[in-house]
C-alpha cells in the first residue's frame, strides 16, 4: 500500500468490514478520532443486550443504521453484510480486513482474556470466528468478498495485523 494510494482515498464515510476479532473496532476508533467523525458500531445497532443474545429486530436496526449514514461524515464497522451492503452507497472508501480465521480467534481470546473459558457466549463468539471462510450468509467472507468486489469507490484491503498498524501510521504521517 503506497502512501500515494492513501492521499486519493477518500475517507469521509468509511465502511470496515471483517471477521469478528478482525481489528475492525481497533481500526474504526483510530480512523474516526484522526478524522475528528463519528465512529458507529453496527454490534450496538444489532444488538439489544450487552451480552449480545438478544438481536434487534432486523428493520428496526436497519433503520438505525441509515441514520447514522445519513451523516456528512462517519467511520462504521460491523460484519453485518445485510446492514453494509444498505449503507454502501453513502460510502466514499471501504476497507476489508481480511486476516485468517485463526487470527481472528486469538485476537478473540486475547481481548477476552478476563472471561472465564467455559463461558458459552465466548466459546460461540470463537466458533463464530473461527468459521467465517465457511460461513454463509451475509456475514461470512464469501458475501464481503462480493461487497467489496462490487464497491465502486475508493477500497482497500489488509490483510494482516501488521497491516492493519502500518495503515494508521501512514494516515497518521500524512498529517
Amino acid at each position: 500500500m503506497s502512501n500515494d494510494y492513501l492521499h486519493t482515498m477518500n475517507l469521509t464515510r468509511t465502511l470496515i468490514i471483517g471477521n469478528s476479532g478482525s481489528g475492525k473496532s481497533w481500526l474504526a476508533k483510530r480512523l474516526a478520532g484522526h478524522l475528528q467523525v463519528p465512529w458507529i458500531d453496527l454490534d450496538l445497532i444489532h444488538w439489544i443486550s450487552d451480552e449480545h443474545s438478544i438481536a434487534r429486530p432486523r428493520a428496526e436496526a436497519l433503520r438505525m443504521a441509515r441514520v447514522a449514514a445519513s451523516k456528512e461524515r462517519w467511520v462504521i464497522e460491523g460484519v453485518y453484510g445485510w446492514m453494509i451492503s444498505e449503507l454502501a452507497g453513502q460510502a466514499t472508501t471501504l476497507i476489508w480486513l481480511r486476516l485468517e480465521d485463526e487470527d481472528c480467534v486469538n485476537h478473540i481470546r486475547q481481548r477476552e482474556a478476563k472471561r472465564d473459558d467455559s463461558d458459552e457466549l465466548l466459546i460461540a463468539l470463537q466458533d463464530w470466528a473461527g468459521s467465517y471462510r465457511n460461513r454463509e450468509g451475509s456475514s461470512g467472507f464469501a458475501a464481503h468478498q462480493r461487497l467489496y468486489e462490487g464497491f465502486s469507490n475508493s477500497k482497500l484491503q489488509l490483510m494482516n495485523r501488521a497491516e492493519i498498524t502500518a495503515f494508521v501510521s501512514s494516515m497518521q504521517k500524512n498529517d
